[in-house]
């Protein structure tokens, strides 16, 4: 009996690892900073063409002015392609029109504001009261709101989950949750492990990126940096199940051959993490 114990534990143990690593898959990460960054500068079709023959499959779309008559477009090519329109950067009343008509619920990424105050509890209640009308908003949509980490007091851990718990506790907007980049993070690379553990309650998706020291340089593919095995060695072993994205945002590449180098350095570090049942979603 105490043999067959410890080997449902071990059979239990096994099968939560190969569950907690499943969103590292090829076709479970989503594309990020791939619209406006791309050097080759695509049109929707080719983007989603190119995503499809990278295996793909699921884009955290961010814009510039000159994308918004490209936008019903972009909705469509996804539909064609079979590709999920899983995140939209920022606010615009038609993009929020067009998800309406095609019912489509992306999470709403947004920039956590880092307000002037004399108090930790009054910049907590600022901010809370600047992202209050997006928190109503994106709730009437069906789509869950992502505090975005993009420097200074909002960008920090602790203040994105103040945040968070307070719109969750005060204003009925369980639907408020954390997105967390790493290239906006190298302050935190030392305590990782903390700052990951007080988010991950709340995190509704995980930036990847090369991690040096002091940001040097700040966009770095996977695999090229001194620190990104260590993060994601902690991330697997957190049982972190929720999406995780890699990203372009070097304007000087085509965001397809960005793309691929992340994957190709994200293959090499699972295979230094022993994630051997996801790295068969890598095979081409």
């Amino acid at each position: 009996m105490k043999n067959f114990i410890l080997f449902f534990s071990l059979l239990c143990t096994l099968a939560f690892q190969a569950q907690a690593a499943n969103n590292f898959a090829k076709d479970q990460l989503v594309a990020w900073c791939i619209v406006p960054f791309d050097a080759a500068k695509r049109g929707p079709s080719a983007r989603a063409e190119m995503l499809k023959r990278l295996g793909l499959k699921r884009v955290a779309y961010d814009w510039r002015a000159q994308h918004v008559k490209e936008f019903e477009e972009e909705i469509l090519q996804y539909k064609k392609h079979s590709l999920e329109f899983f995140a939209f950067w920022g606010v615009h009343d038609e993009a929020f029109a067009l998800f309406e008509k095609y019912k489509l619920h992306p999470q709403i990424w947004l920039t956590v504001p880092s307000p002037k105050a004399d108090s930790q509890e009054a910049r907590v209640e600022a901010a809370v009261k600047a992202m209050l009308p997006l928190a109503q908003r994106t709730k009437k949509l069906g789509s869950k709101l992502g505090l975005y980490n993009h420097g200074g007091w909002g960008g920090e851990p602790a203040n994105l989950v103040a945040v968070c718990k307070h719109l969750r506790a005060h204003h009925n907007a369980g639907h408020v949750g954390i997105v967390y980049n790493l290239h906006h993070g190298h302050g935190h690379i030392a305590d990782f492990e903390k700052s990951l553990k007080l988010m991950q309650p709340h995190l509704l998706c995980l930036n990847l990126n090369g991690m040096n020291d002091d940001a040097k340089p700040k966009i770095l593919p996977l695999g090229q940096g001194r620190h990104e095995l260590a993060l994601l060695n902690t991330i697997r072993q957190s049982g972190y199940r929720g999406a995780i994205a890699i990203l372009d945002h070097r304007s000087l590449i085509d965001t397809e051959v960005a793309l691929r180098e992340n994957l190709d350095g994200l293959k090499k570090l699972l295979k230094q993490l022993g994630a051997m049942e996801t790295l068969k979603s890598y095979r081409d």
